[in-house]
């Protein structure tokens, strides 16, 4: 079968994530989550002292930047690729609001954003895969056959992203969620370095008023169409 390469780009809790591994999961693609790779510098800063409330060095970590090895693996066949971050599997600690507060800040770093769209483009260089970020159909894979840009209130996405950590059993407050959400969007959208933005051919779809279902199956038929040439 014909496969393509799809891109899945939009703001922080609009459910790329979820929505392409679906996709993945239904058409036998690879699923490939930038964020996890970007969550994953983020979480070694941290560790490392490199950026905190109070300081980012921004020297150190493009310094030690060598020094991060990133990977996904699956313990079973069925199971979902996990980040493993030089060698430990990182994929429960890089979830956290914590390592949201400032995954924004370490995108913003052009030697980062260099190094991992490298590794993004190696991975999805045989096609048949399903990649989210923020800047897939415009940076990482611009000659990917469908693309798609998520979009949601922040209102929405903050009660998201705050009802998946409390489900988690994570300590955090509705308007910590929705002030990070924000302070993300500012970040992302302004940053210097592939700033955050819908592609000129990309299907914007906002699912604000959606649920996952019909979600899912928008974007499966828009999947079929492109796959079987109709557009």
């Amino acid at each position: 079968m014909h496969k393509i390469t799809i891109a899945i780009d939009g703001y922080s809790s609009t459910g790329k994530s979820t929505v392409a591994k679906q996709l993945a999961d239904w058409l036998g693609y690879v699923y490939i989550d930038t964020g996890a790779m970007y969550r994953a510098v983020t979480l070694y800063a941290m560790e490392n002292g490199f950026i905190s409330k109070e300081k980012f060095n921004k020297v150190q970590l493009i310094e030690k930047l060598p020094d991060i090895h990133l990977e996904f693996r699956k313990s079973s066949p069925a199971a979902k690729a996990e980040m493993f971050l030089n060698g430990q599997n990182v994929e429960d600690n890089i979830r956290t609001l914590e390592v949201s507060e400032f995954v924004s800040p370490i995108a913003t770093v052009s030697e980062v954003r260099k190094k991992l769209v490298e590794q993004q483009r190696r991975m999805g260089a045989e096609k048949g895969v399903v990649m989210d970020g923020r800047d897939i159909g415009t940076v990482v894979m611009p000659e990917a056959e469908l693309k798609i840009f998520m979009n949601a209130s922040a209102e929405q996405r903050a009660k998201r992203r705050y009802l998946e950590l409390v489900e988690r059993g994570d300590t955090v407050t509705y308007n910590e969620v929705l002030a990070n959400v924000q302070a993300r969007d500012r970040i992302d959208t302004t940053r210097e370095d592939s700033p955050l933005k819908k592609a000129t051919d990309a299907i914007e779809i906002d699912n604000s008023e959606m649920n996952l279902e019909d979600q899912f199956h928008i974007i499966l038929q828009l999947a079929k169409d492109r796959i079987a040439g109709r557009v």
